[in-house]
């Protein structure tokens, strides 16, 4: 699935916003602009990875505050952070807490617009980490109750036929729940189960790729 290659702008300074518009337009990026954090929390739903760019100073909420919120929820987007010569600081304080990048105005173009390049790309394999992660629940979802078992014990490094004896079960039916789980799951060998298990622990794993 080809993504939009959108940067969210929260900056309150309007000609910024336009003057950023245009940039971004002539390197093929779609810019949205929000006057202050909370209108940007009103008008967008954080259901998917994104790309922000936040001013550090903003009316009302921060863009400190605006990006610890953000990285505390469920969905957290690639941030870079804009700053005063003054602000630099906030925005180191920024990034220890899940900020991407920070840039000094008055920034360089060219330094920006690959600073954004990066944070697209981060937002990309977000996006596809999150795939990842929802095919290996789908697949788990259509193992047997018995199946599920037999994977918890494999993704322990546990061998067959300690498996079966653990279950009470014959070495040759649970040959067969192995054989059945590693096929259901779509993994070549025991180690890629094993990383699965661990995707659907913490949701953020990717589907192993080779053996």
């Amino acid at each position: 699935m080809l993504l939009r290659r959108i940067v969210h702008v929260i900056d309150d300074e309007a000609d910024v916003c336009e003057a950023l518009k245009v940039l971004l337009h002539t390197a093929g990026l779609e810019a949205r602009t929000y006057p202050s954090a909370e209108d940007f929390l009103s008008e967008v739903r954080l259901a998917k990875p994104m790309c922000l760019l936040v001013d550090v100073r903003l009316p009302g909420m921060s863009g400190l505050d605006l990006v610890q919120q953000l990285q505390a929820g469920p969905v957290r987007p690639v941030v870079v952070m804009m700053t005063g010569h003054g602000d630099i600081p906030m925005a180191v304080k920024a990034m220890r807490g899940g900020a991407l990048h920070f840039l000094e105005k008055p920034f360089d173009p060219g330094e920006l617009l690959q600073t954004l390049e990066e944070a697209l790309q981060r937002v990309s394999e977000r996006v596809a980490e999150e795939a990842a992660a929802l095919a290996i629940e789908a697949r788990f979802r259509l193992l047997t109750p018995r199946e599920q078992e037999v994977m918890a014990l494999l993704s322990e490094g546990m061998p067959t036929k300690l498996l079966a004896t653990r279950l009470g079960i014959s070495t040759r039916t649970a040959e067969h729940h192995r054989a059945a789980v590693l096929r259901k799951m779509g993994a070549r060998t025991v180690s890629h189960l094993v990383r699965m298990s661990m995707a659907l622990q913490t949701g953020t794993a990717t589907l192993p790729t080779r053996p």
